[in-house]
């Protein structure tokens, strides 16, 4: 384990520090979190494609960059109180169809990156992908359940990237899934206390 951490790059330790500071900002609801997020995604994206050979996971966290600066403008506390997004809670209906559509997304991208390009595990790589894809845009419309898909597929990830031997992008995926469930016990308490957003 020492040997593997010390083999890690400087990339990976800047990934690494801006990821959990985006995690940690993002758990409790300060906008600064997506800048944070902007900047992890860039050096992942970098990673993924140059050094891990994931080039779906490659793609996500292009899609993340521009997700960011979408969550600073939604999350931003200039708005006026009565456009602030709140959290909120889906009920199982639309969640069904999410899981539907994120299936037949993960078949179609998994089998087009298998047969077209050198990317490791594209089914696996697909399915953290496509479901990352919809985690995020249910956490900047602040819906609570998004959390559970953070937790569900930030562990799978972290099997994936440990495969690849990327022990510290391993390692800050252990933390996101720690901190999804920290994340969504906060949200889910502020939701029925009805405290106000920070930020």
């Amino acid at each position: 384990m020492a040997q593997q951490l010390q083999s890690q790059s400087l990339l990976d330790w800047a990934i690494t520090g801006t990821s959990l500071a985006y995690i940690w900002l993002a758990a409790k609801e300060r906008p600064i979190c997506w800048a944070f997020g902007i900047v992890s995604s860039g050096l992942w994206a970098w990673a993924s494609f140059f050094r891990y050979n994931l080039w779906v996971d490659a793609l996500l966290q292009i899609f993340y960059v521009g997700m960011g600066f979408w969550g600073l403008y939604a999350w931003q506390s200039s708005k006026p109180a009565n456009e602030t997004l709140h959290i909120q809670r889906w009920p199982l209906r639309p969640h069904f169809f999410l899981m539907l559509a994120g299936l037949a997304l993960t078949l179609a991208f998994g089998f087009l990156f298998k047969s077209y390009t050198p990317t490791s595990y594209p089914y696996a790589d697909a399915l953290i992908t496509v479901f990352s894809v919809i985690a995020t845009i249910l956490t900047i419309k602040k819906v609570l359940e998004g959390w559970l898909y953070w937790i569900i597929f930030d562990a799978m990830a972290v099997v994936l990237f440990w495969a690849k031997e990327a022990v510290l992008l391993a390692f800050v995926m252990v933390v996101y899934t720690l901190m999804a469930g920290y994340a969504w016990r906060q949200w889910q308490q502020k939701l029925k206390t009805g405290k106000p957003q920070l930020g």
